[in-house]
């Protein structure tokens, strides 16, 4: 049995849920999830532009762990804008903490 999953945490609460193609209708679109863990990496990393050792202690994670989640969330968005499919963010094993918190 493997050991259960530590929670992420997360700084940023987007808000909004999905992101899809102009002019065509979300019930038409394929949906790929990028989950609220797979988003703060992206956001650190790319938006904020922290190492991945820094973003990886911001999240309470190893930095392996980020890795793996960081190319993952990479591959998801690069998959859904060739695929002109919509991005739900939603979901993950993470824990959301108000932005004054961090340790």
């Amino acid at each position: 049995m493997s050991r259960p999953k530590k929670k992420r945490c997360i700084y940023n609460d987007p808000g909004l849920r999905y992101f899809k193609p102009r002019g065509i209708p979300l019930t038409e679109l394929d949906i790929i999830r990028l989950e609220l863990d797979e988003y703060e990496a992206i956001r650190l990393s790319d938006l904020l532009g922290m190492s991945q050792i820094e973003a990886a202690r911001n999240m309470n994670i190893s930095r392996g762990t980020y890795q793996r989640i960081l190319k993952s969330a990479h591959y998801k968005i690069a998959e859904a804008l060739d695929k002109n499919a919509a991005i739900e963010l939603k979901g993950g094993n993470v824990d959301i903490k108000d932005l004054n918190y961090r340790n």
